[in-house]
């Protein structure tokens, strides 16, 4: 498989994954620091709603597997090229948007 197929095929994989997932914003919530709950914030009909991500464990295990810590280091290598490349791809920006929002 050549690095094009093989970037595409990750893609594809990921975007099937995303798309039988819990959906929504994930944020911890909570009232034990030791033990927050993880719950998904989403629009239903134009009313916000909210799911406990561990209640739907059969949808949220592949994705919380597929991006565990093993995915952080390939991730980061990335971004930094991303932003030595001669031209920044918007993808790549748009990845490290939603992370900063997210990341402490």
């Amino acid at each position: 498989m050549d690095d094009r197929t093989l970037l595409r095929t990750a893609a594809d994989r990921l975007d099937a994954l995303a798309a039988r997932t819990t959906a929504g914003d994930w944020r911890t919530g909570g009232l034990l620091a030791t033990r927050p709950e993880v719950i998904a914030h989403r629009d239903v009909d134009g009313q916000v709603a909210t799911e406990h991500v561990a209640e739907a464990r059969a949808g949220t295990a592949a994705w919380i597997t597929a991006l565990s810590p093993a995915v952080g280091p390939a991730l980061a290598g990335w971004l930094r090229v991303a932003a030595d490349a001669p031209m920044v791809e918007p993808a790549a920006t748009a990845v490290a948007r939603v992370l900063l929002d997210r990341l402490p």
